[in-house]
């Protein structure tokens, strides 16, 4: 037997040590919040892609009373990009999320679902996506998905 060890590494900013750039992209991401439809759980999940011609797409989460008919913020962003956009890589994903009157304190990670859409995003531009995950207290960083979703699976697991 032996051990495996994974190792996800993030930066850890508050939001005034972020550049310009990524302040505006989790400002978009926050003010997404605001378009979710969330009447079931009051949840409400926000995301903006940055791609790489510079333009900005937002997306909220869109519940449904015949769960699990309904999608995460993260989803629809990037369906939206790629259907757009189809020649445009995504760059950076921010995500922030709202409850119960206030952003959340931490970050909100993507969920499994989402997190193998962004591989999926990720293996059909051949680049990683960087993604921030917002906090009122501290904004992670990832430069990939292989940080959040480490032993992913893909197309190549079937070769």
């Amino acid at each position: 037997m032996k051990n495996l060890t994974i190792k996800s590494v993030f930066k850890v900013y508050h939001f005034d040590e972020l550049s310009d750039a990524d302040q505006k992209l989790v400002l978009k991401a926050k003010d997404a919040c605001k378009k979710s439809y969330a009447p079931y759980s009051n949840f409400a999940v926000g995301a903006a892609a940055q791609l790489a011609n510079g333009t900005v797409v937002t997306g909220s989460n869109q519940e449904n009373a015949a769960y699990p008919s309904g999608t995460c913020a993260e989803r629809t962003t990037l369906f939206y990009a790629n259907s757009e956009y189809p020649d445009q890589p995504v760059k950076t994903l921010a995500v922030a999320a709202y409850n119960q009157g206030s952003y959340l304190a931490q970050p909100i990670p993507p969920c499994g679902a989402c997190r193998q859409v962004v591989l999926e995003t990720e293996k059909r531009y051949k680049q990683p996506i960087r993604i921030l995950l917002y906090g009122e207290k501290e904004i992670y960083e990832c430069q990939g998905i292989a940080d959040l979703l480490p032993l992913s699976f893909d197309a190549s697991a079937m070769d």
